[in-house]
């Protein structure tokens, strides 16, 4: 389930969250061998720091429930992360031309 708000603060200062958790369907039964995360949760905050920037807040939370391999761990946190990072960064500094790209269809 997702919800989705923009914000103005008295000062016009413009703010956008997202609140993100499970949701259970019953159409779509557990399997075996396969992981279900049942315990997930996000929040997102973003906000403009009223130049050519913007201000970014994240939580996650999730519970894959049992055993995560120690180099699956390693390897977010030295690889998966910094990347996410990275395209969360990139995303925000073209988020204007791709808004502007996407206005004119």
């Amino acid at each position: 389930m997702r919800e989705t708000r923009e914000l103005q603060s008295s000062q016009g200062v413009h703010s956008w969250a997202a609140l993100s958790s499970t949701l259970t369907v019953p159409s779509y039964p557990e399997r075996s061998r396969i992981i279900r995360v049942d315990e997930f949760e996000q929040c997102v905050a973003l906000q403009t720091d009223g130049g050519k920037g913007s201000k970014v807040y994240m939580h996650y939370y999730d519970n894959p429930k049992g055993m995560i391999p120690k180099w699956l761990i390693n390897w977010a946190a030295r690889t998966a992360v910094p990347m996410f990072l990275t395209t969360m960064n990139d995303a925000c500094r073209k988020y204007a031309d791709y808004k502007s790209s996407q206005c004119k269809q």
